[in-house]
């Protein structure tokens, strides 16, 4: 396989896994009555996260995890249990309502200091929603796996990685930019019904991360159809 077909592949697998297009009602519900430049700035540190975590990964590898005593399966488990509270908030109580700037010192900031607002708002999305949300054990997995095939390549093929890695990365930018047309378009009301509908498949998506793990763990005992029923 040549450097560009890689890059092509490694690109293709990390849109399938990060789905920055599905994940473009989230980001809408929880930037709901923000202004427009700090929604912007939220979605670039978003996207400048993403490309930093992965790109960790793609030149330690395993080696962070490892560090910490961490396996993949407990990582997979520990992302399940994070995503499993999300859409249960989400599914539940009104998730718009929670990220819903304050009115008063916060809209004030909002306007005075864009910048610094985004960045605080931006700490209160970036777990559990940038991790493990978007960037969770698959897309780990998968940046560890084509670091090893790009590194054969020399260093034509790590830097053919590393430019799948930035495009990932100004791919959700894009499509988290996009979001405030659909919040517009469906109204709070709206992006209330999306919200829940998506919390509930979180939920399940978060259960199948927990199976997953405890499969990959227990060696096993947890039949293959259930880890993998497709």
């Amino acid at each position: 396989m040549g450097v560009a077909d890689l890059a092509v592949n490694f690109f293709v697998a990390l849109f399938a896994l990060i789905d920055p297009v599905g994940n473009i009602p989230l980001f809408a519900a929880a930037t709901v009555g923000i202004a427009e430049a700090p929604r912007r700035r939220i979605a670039v540190y978003i996207a400048l996260f993403a490309f930093v975590f992965l790109s960790v990964f793609y030149f330690t590898g395993v080696g962070v995890l490892q560090y910490f005593g961490i396996s993949m399966p407990a990582f997979r488990i520990a992302g399940g249990v994070m995503l499993f509270l999300l859409g249960l908030e989400m599914a539940r109580d009104d998730f718009t309502a929670k990220f819903e700037p304050a009115a008063g010192p916060a809209e004030a900031e909002a306007i005075k200091n864009p910048g610094r607002y985004a960045r605080k708002h931006f700490e209160r999305l970036i777990v559990p929603f940038g991790t493990p949300l978007l960037i969770g054990p698959g897309a780990i997995s998968t940046v560890i796996i084509f670091a090893a095939e790009t590194a054969r390549l020399g260093w034509k093929g790590r830097a053919a990685g590393m430019g799948a890695i930035a495009a990932i990365s100004v791919t959700v930018m894009i499509a988290f930019l996009l979001s405030g047309l659909i919040s517009r378009a469906l109204g709070k009301i709206g992006m209330t019904v999306v919200v829940r509908v998506l919390g509930l498949i979180l939920c399940a998506l978060a259960v199948q991360f927990i199976i997953v793990g405890l499969a990959d763990a227990t060696g096993g005992i947890i039949r293959a159809k259930a880890a993998h029923p497709y």
